[in-house]
């Protein structure tokens, strides 16, 4: 049983730190990218210097999540590391079979809406999720 007035130890303040910044850069890549999708609709009429702008400082805060998700994962323990490792490995699998297999579905018409990034990028999200859900659950 844990103990709720337990000091917090070196590692779990680590962890919790880059936790946060992970959630901070996370949330600033998707706003950029609500920007960066929306705002030549809504807010700037199509201006092709605006929204290149735009694209290039989601593309930027997206290095800055990636490298703020790289320290989270380091900041881990063995298992949590081994866990995300293969939901990492799930996920990279599925998007390329399923994506590849959908490209070719649309590019042969035999489905008759195009193939959309956004419906594999939910997909590897889904996957990511289901298997870091099952790992976690599968070693405690």
């Amino acid at each position: 049983m844990s103990n709720k007035n337990a000091v917090p130890t070196e590692w779990e303040k680590t962890t919790a730190k880059r936790t946060v910044r992970l959630g901070f850069w996370t949330a600033a890549w998707v706003l950029t990218m609500a920007l960066a999708t929306f705002g030549p609709m809504f807010i700037w009429n199509g201006n092709n210097t605006l929204t290149t702008m735009g694209i290039v400082v989601n593309m930027l805060i997206g290095f800055g999540m990636i490298v703020a998700n790289k320290n989270h994962l380091e900041s881990l323990d063995e298992l949590h590391q081994k866990v995300h490792l293969e939901a990492m490995a799930m996920a990279l699998g599925v998007a390329v079979v399923v994506g590849l297999a959908y490209s070719n579905l649309d590019v042969s018409n035999v489905i008759s809406q195009d193939a959309e990034i956004s419906h594999l990028v939910l997909l590897i999200g889904i996957t990511y999720y289901a298997t870091v859900w099952l790992g976690l659950r599968r070693y405690r």
